[in-house]
């Protein structure tokens, strides 16, 4: 029978083609997102700064959280803990360094210390000189003294030069003492100054970034640093340089885990529906084989077979392509800030191994299901049967679309019930997919019911060619289906996430907007020095003015159950001062109590209790004193000042006087419609994430229509060409065939719809008490262009070709 399926590809080719473009293009994705996913595990970086130093020692930026209440467990019982990312750097004491240079065989400890630093409109990120043998630099002219740079050769300087560099919410004139000049590209500009200057600049004095170590055993090495920080060598030394590194990777896990799923099981119906549907356009022919003696096993083995040559094919050609894509899918995520650019690129064999295992699974499903249909029929019926449509509704599923609805149902539940704010996206997203592949199972009779509802008014707009094309898309509802389950798929899932961004965006505004009692803002890139806000505060006009600090706080004591790994939203205002802390009311806490909390950098305080409030759900925050918050924080100042303005004082006078108070230092002054536009800009990452998945989705579903909609229409040129001779005109058939798309259009936007509605409605009740989502009309408009466009060209353009010759010519190729 193999050998027969071999030769019956070299008579197929359309239908064949079909599947290799389905296959292909299912483990192309596949693949490309088990390449994000790799990269994402190994978080490779390359080293930049910190290359020459065959050791680096470190701050630890992961935080060990309890998985249960240690007040619940034994005493002899070992906690179970869960791995936190702290958000902020976390450095190590200078002291440390001492220590390391009485290691054995050390030759050389060098302290690395960096921050941002601006020249003019040019970015930097300042270090101390003698840091620069962690590279290592070459200079041109002599080392900072106090009061001296080195700048990097990058910036097209000159020594000799002075230079005003703002750093550390200050702006100093310095002399340029030298030019350094790196051995390869690095990402960011270097500025060196002598060690006070840079101890003094970094905000952090008395700590290392990070400790460059040379010579010695990493082991040795180790056992000195003990519990003070981390020791790493090889590619892991840009963890350390980068440790943003961390946070991204685990996200860029997510990310490929949840668009290669997805992915993968769109594919499985795409590729079923293109296989079953080129059986079923081979009934005459698999009708002869059972008829001459050929048993069911065998022809189930020839169905395998020819699937499984056209799936080897186009697996093969997928995983070559698979690292192409992979590549260019991770450079538009580097290019729109979703990871750091700094993140190497990497996919081996196990991506393509997985994808490779993933679609041939697929194509042996499909390939069993068209098989088991095509070998059920006896003998003596297979000639009689072959002209029309099998049963399709079969316990499998049946079985499958119960236990879809259920999972759907419950995880609307689940959103309604136990969700609030954007988390409730978590189960809702998920629900769509549920939704979608419950009518998937049942979609011929889901087809053929909607068909009928759309009866009267496609005869009314369309007459005798729309009778005609309600009962070709009733009878052969299976053939139908098999366009209406992709675009279904498409309609829903693009709805239904394009919503959800949009809602989740706008009510992230509002909450954002709500509590913003703030007229204008007062910015500082490399942060605000801490004689700003007095000056602010005693500008005229100036009502109140606060320090703005953004970050992130994990609750130790008393345990708190809900505290995801991200521990909670932190903000630092000053208005607290002290150890106040102000926690929302679904906290659990009341005034006056004691939390023992750990700062971004992991730093352990104890806070007290100074108001309980009630916050939006779904955006509950801490509030600290700034003062305690800032120097916690990377940059290790305020980066904003957010200002009220007196009554009667307008905003343009307000900012105007703002801009002269400052003036001549790093700062800029905006209006708070920079700080909302600056707010909704944080959420373009994942929209631009989202809207990737959803164009993902889109584009192989197009090409799976297109391969139904054409291989279908195609194979009907024996059909419109009896239609012709009983009396129509062609363009009559061309008119049957644009109805039919439209009904497939239409079909397949009313179930897609109900797709969307069954996640968009628990979800909007959740985060806005509204049914409908916010966003624009436009969007769900496109997407049901899309759609009708889509059904349209691609059933009318084979049935043109189909009709072109003569009638009669038609009628005598066979099927």
């Amino acid at each position: 029978m193999f050998k027969l399926a071999m030769r019956t590809l070299r008579l197929r080719k359309g239908g064949f083609l079909a599947t290799f473009v389905a296959v292909f293009f299912g483990a192309l994705i596949v693949s490309a997102c088990g390449g994000l996913m790799e990269t994402g595990i190994r978080s490779e970086t390359p080293v930049q700064r910190l290359a020459a130093a065959p050791i680096v020692v470190g701050g630890q930026q992961t935080l060990a959280l309890p998985e249960e209440d240690p007040a619940t467990l034994d005493p002899d019982d070992k906690h179970k803990f869960k791995n936190a990312t702290l958000p902020e750097r976390v450095r190590v004491d200078a002291a440390l360094a001492g220590r390391l240079r009485a290691v054995p065989g050390v030759t050389d400890v060098v302290g690395e210390v960096s921050f941002p630093a601006q020249i003019g409109a040019a970015s930097a990120l300042g270090h101390a000189w003698d840091s620069a043998a962690l590279t290592p630099y070459a200079l041109k002219g002599e080392a900072p003294k106090p009061g001296e740079v080195v700048v990097d050769a990058g910036l097209g300087l000159a020594a000799g030069d002075t230079l005003p560099v703002a750093a550390h919410g200050s702006v100093v004139e310095y002399r340029i003492s030298g030019i350094a000049e790196a051995p390869q590209a690095m990402r960011d500009s270097a500025v060196f100054f002598a060690a006070s200057d840079a101890s003094r600049l970094s905000g952090h004095p008395g700590q290392f970034d990070a400790i460059g170590v040379f010579g010695g055993d990493a082991a040795a090495v180790s056992a000195v640093v003990g519990d003070a920080g981390v020791v790493t060598t090889g590619a892991d030394r840009g963890l350390l340089e980068f440790p943003e590194v961390g946070k991204s990777g685990e996200n860029l896990i997510v990310l490929a885990a949840v668009s290669g799923g997805l992915s993968a099981m769109v594919m499985v119906f795409v590729v079923a529906g293109t296989l079953t549907l080129s059986t079923q356009q081979r009934q005459r022919e698999l009708a002869l084989l059972r008829a001459i003696g050929t048993t069911p096993r065998q022809l189930r083995r020839m169905v395998l077979g020819e699937a499984l040559v056209v799936g080897v094919l186009a697996v093969a050609v997928a995983v070559v392509l698979g690292p192409v894509l992979g590549k260019w899918l991770f450079g538009e995520l580097a290019a729109n800030h979703v990871v750091p650019d700094v993140l190497r690129f990497e996919q081996g064999w196990l991506p393509a191994t997985v994808a490779a295992g993933a679609s041939l699974l697929a194509v042996i499903a499909a390939s069993f299901v068209a098989g088991r249909r095509a070998s059920k029929v006896r003998p003596t019926e297979a000639l009689a049967e072959a002209a029309v449509e099998r049963r399709w509704l079969t316990p499998i599923r049946v079985i499958t679309a119960i236990l879809c609805f259920a999972g759907g149902t419950a995880l609307s539940i689940v959103t309604v019930a136990v969700m609030t704010g954007p988390v409730a996206a978590s189960t809702a997203g998920p629900a769509v997919m549920l939704w979608a592949f419950g009518l998937a199972a049942i979609s011929p009779g889901v087809t053929k019911v909607t068909a009928m509802l759309l009866r009267w008014p496609v005869q009314a707009v369309s007459g005798v060619t729309g009778r005609i094309a309600l009962l070709n898309t009733r009878v052969g509802a299976v053939r139908t289906a098999g366009a209406v389950t992709p675009i279904m798929l498409a309609v829903g899932i693009a709805t239904a996430n394009i919503y959800l961004q949009t809602t989740q965006e706008a009510v992230s505004n509002q909450a954002y907007t709500e509590d913003l009692r703030a007229d204008a803002v007062v910015a500082g890139p490399a942060g605000l020095d801490p004689s700003v806000l007095g000056r602010v505060r005693s500008t005229p006009g100036v009502a109140g003015a606060s320090e703005y600090v953004t970050s992130t706080v994990f609750v130790e004591k008393p345990y708190d159950s809900n505290q995801d790994d991200d521990g909670w939203p932190a903000l630092g205002v000053s208005e607290l001062t002290g150890n106040a802390v102000e926690v929302p009311t679904t906290l659990g806490r009341q005034v006056g109590d004691t939390l023992s909390v750990r700062l971004g950098d992991g730093t352990p305080v104890d806070v007290r209790v100074a108001a309980v409030v009630s916050q939006r759900a779904g955006f509950e925050r801490l509030v600290l004193p700034a003062s305690l918050l800032a120097p916690h924080t990377t940059l290790g100042l305020a980066p904003q000042l957010l200002v009220r303005a007196a009554p009667g004082v307008d905003t343009a006078t307000l900012t105007s006087r703002l801009r002269e108070a400052t003036a001549g230092m790093p700062v800029a002054v905006g209006d708070r419609d920079v700080l909302i536009a600056a707010h909704a800009k944080g959420n373009e990452i994942g929209a631009w994430v989202n809207y990737l998945l959803v164009g993902m989705i889109i584009a192989y579903t197009v090409i799976s229509v297109v391969n139904t909609l054409v291989m279908a229409t195609a194979k009907r040129r024996r059909e419109f060409g009896l239609q012709r001779l009983s009396g129509f005109t062609r363009g009559q058939v061309l008119r049957m065939a644009g109805v039919e798309g439209g009904l497939i259009a239409a079909i397949a936007v009313l179930l897609g719809t109900l797709v969307a509605a069954g996640s968009i409605v628990p979800f909007c009740l959740v985060v806005s008490g509204s049914l409908l989502p916010s966003g624009p009309l436009a969007i769900y408009l496109v997407v049901l262009a899309i759609a009708v466009v889509l059904s349209l060209v691609a059933i009318l353009v084979p049935a043109w070709a189909a009709t072109r010759g003569r009638a009669v010519d038609a009628t005598s190729i066979g099927e």
